[in-house]
């Protein structure tokens, strides 16, 4: 039998981590001195990498201030992380633990994340056992450029046709679409069902619990 992979992204799909994160570009604009972005600006940047997620709540500022506010926001995230762990979201664990015990399938990470927060999230959850390719921004290009998902196909062996995106913003979205596979949207992230849709979700589930049969329809409509 050959396995499917399932790919998820972290914040925003798997993790509530959006007042850790709205926290921490708070913190990192005011001590740089500059106005601090808005929830929903922040919120519509979950999924980049740090770097161009600044670059766009910032675009006027100069690159090495963006930098200085990326290192900041780096800093405040550690502490709070420290502080304590962003939740799973209901439903998640239990569907994870159901995926990780089918033997037809493969799960898989391409975060925005750093490798570093990563492996302390998974730790913090007891989940870190369950996914065999894990996708991180240190080594590659911001959503929604598809290396992370090709370079998941080539560790995994799984071709496209056999692997789906789940993700909660239209980077997600895109990012499938460009690596040619499929894409499952999730409605209690960061951006709109519609806009999921719109950039290419096969459909958009509602609850944690709605993740397994989602994916069995979707295999079956292939």
């Amino acid at each position: 039998m050959i396995p499917r992979l399932v790919i998820f992204d972290v914040d925003g799909t798997l993790v509530d981590s959006q007042h850790h994160i709205h926290a921490s570009m708070t913190e990192a604009f005011l001590l740089r001195g500059h106005v601090a972005p808005e929830l929903a600006a922040v919120l519509a940047i979950v999924g980049l990498s740090l770097p161009e997620a600044v670059a766009r709540l910032a675009p006027d500022l100069p690159e090495g201030e963006r930098g200085s506010i990326v290192e900041g926001y780096k800093a405040s995230f550690s502490g709070l992380r420290a502080a304590g762990t962003a939740p799973l979201y209901p439903g998640i664990a239990e569907a994870l633990q159901v995926l990780a015990a089918r033997d037809d399938l493969l799960l898989g990470l391409a975060t925005g994340k750093s490798r570093r927060g990563l492996v302390h999230l998974l730790h913090a959850h007891g989940i870190d056992d369950i996914f065999v390719t894990r996708q991180v921004a240190d080594d590659h290009p911001s959503k929604p450029h598809p290396s992370m998902i090709l370079a998941a196909l080539a560790e995994t062996g799984i071709a496209p046709q056999d692997a789906v995106m789940i993700g909660d913003t239209t980077y997600d979205m895109d990012m499938a679409r460009a690596a040619g596979i499929g894409a499952l949207g999730v409605a209690w992230g960061y951006h709109p069902a519609g806009a999921l849709l719109a950039a290419g979700a096969g459909g958009v589930i509602a609850h944690g619990a709605d993740l397994v049969p989602a994916l069995d329809a979707l295999w079956r409509a292939a």
